[in-house]
């Protein structure tokens, strides 16, 4: 029996599948992530950050000042750890299986615990897991309405580097935000979504009173081997000991 041909990568739909695919294309990631603003403001400083799924996060400048570490490496769940809804006991997306595309994109996303670690809110989740673009399912072609995102200009391209696909979309009454009141395409929006990790590398909105925002964000390493104290906070109280420390002697 012959498997149906791999559709081209400019396709609507296989753009829309890649848009559902983060969760399962890479554990950890490095990048340096920069806030696109109109002509007239003076954007945000860029952050290096460094993720390992499901739930370790930290952020520094560029020149290396840390500002924020987010890890469960010292937490516990004991007999205290209740709800009343099964949400709490979901698996991570790793530990369940979607349904593949022919090019082995994601079609249909089960239920699971989705969720990256994030800096600052907005549109951070949006950026490491675009699904708000497509939806966790396709949505049959007679009820367009249905679809959260019409997708045009579908291409191929490079950005920093690496390869991407790209493609102008345009959020419908169907459309709803991972964070809300923070959409990653809040009016009609170029978008380009690394092939590799299917995280979104680049939005610039095109249309309304956010037209020229966005933002840019430059991989530097996938599913690299991060050791746990890079997830760690610093305690203030500790001393330092790689530093002398005088002691001074009376007479």
């Amino acid at each position: 029996m012959s498997r149906s041909p791999v559709p081209a990568p400019t396709d609507p739909d296989e753009f829309a599948a890649l848009c559902r695919s983060s969760p399962w294309r890479w554990d950890t990631l490095r990048f340096v992530l920069s806030w696109l603003a109109p002509g007239d403001q003076a954007p945000r400083e860029p952050v290096r950050a460094w993720v390992r799924r499901p739930s370790e996060l930290r952020v520094e400048t560029l020149d290396g000042v840390p500002l924020y570490t987010a890890s469960t490496l010292e937490r516990s769940r004991d007999d205290f750890y209740v709800a009343s809804t099964s949400s709490s006991w979901l698996l991570a997306p790793s530990l369940v299986a979607p349904v593949f595309t022919d090019s082995g994109l994601v079609e249909r996303r089960p239920e699971a615990a989705y969720g990256d670690p994030v800096f600052g809110g907005g549109r951070w989740q949006a950026i490491l897991d675009p699904v708000e673009l497509a939806g966790s399912a396709p949505v049959p072609p007679y009820l367009p309405e249905r679809r959260p995102c019409a997708v045009e200009e579908v291409g191929v391209g490079v950005h920093h580097g690496r390869a991407v696909r790209g493609a102008v979309v345009t959020p419908g009454s169907a459309y709803a935000p991972t964070t809300p009141g923070h959409p990653l395409a809040p009016a009609r929006t170029r978008v380009l979504l690394d092939e590799r990790t299917a995280v979104c590398v680049r939005s610039e909105v095109l249309e309304g009173p956010l037209a020229g925002t966005g933002h840019d964000l430059r991989i530097e390493a996938v599913d690299d081997y991060f050791i746990d104290d890079l997830f760690t906070s610093v305690r203030l109280d500790l001393t330092d000991v790689s530093r002398h420390l005088p002691w001074p002697v009376g007479p």
